[in-house]
């Protein structure tokens, strides 16, 4: 029976009766927000192991870039990390945007010219 139906029909449909119940059960609201919280714990889990297999498959071209590239780097990655972090906050208010603005672009700037920087020679 489930077969004849369109997939996207199908897939909408599941959607809708997700959100149906979110909204008709008392405390929806607050399963949904534990759901999407575990979520985002799971991608940041994630991205922390993505970037320690990266790290340990780069190892040693990022200590050959010396110890002053190299800080460079990692104070533009915390940099970065912090600013995307501090996200929520710094994009509520105008001076807090272009501030997350400037303090993205300038650890941006800094990690290409690190790489920049160790690909020319």
């Amino acid at each position: 029976m489930l077969s004849n139906i369109n997939p996207n029909v199908r897939n909408v449909a599941i959607v809708l009766v997700v959100a149906a119940l979110v909204v008709a059960i008392p405390g929806g609201g607050t399963g949904a927000n534990v759901a999407l919280q575990a979520v985002a714990l799971v991608f940041l889990g994630v991205m922390a192991w993505v970037a320690s297999r990266m790290y340990r498959e780069h190892r040693i071209a990022i200590y050959s870039l010396g110890d002053a590239r190299r800080a460079i780097l990692y104070v533009a990655v915390g940099g970065a990390t912090l600013v995307l972090s501090a996200s929520g906050r710094l994009l509520s208010t105008g001076v807090g945007t272009i501030v997350w603005l400037v303090a993205i672009g300038a650890c941006a700037y800094a990690v290409f010219a690190v790489l920049w920087a160790a690909r020319q020679y």
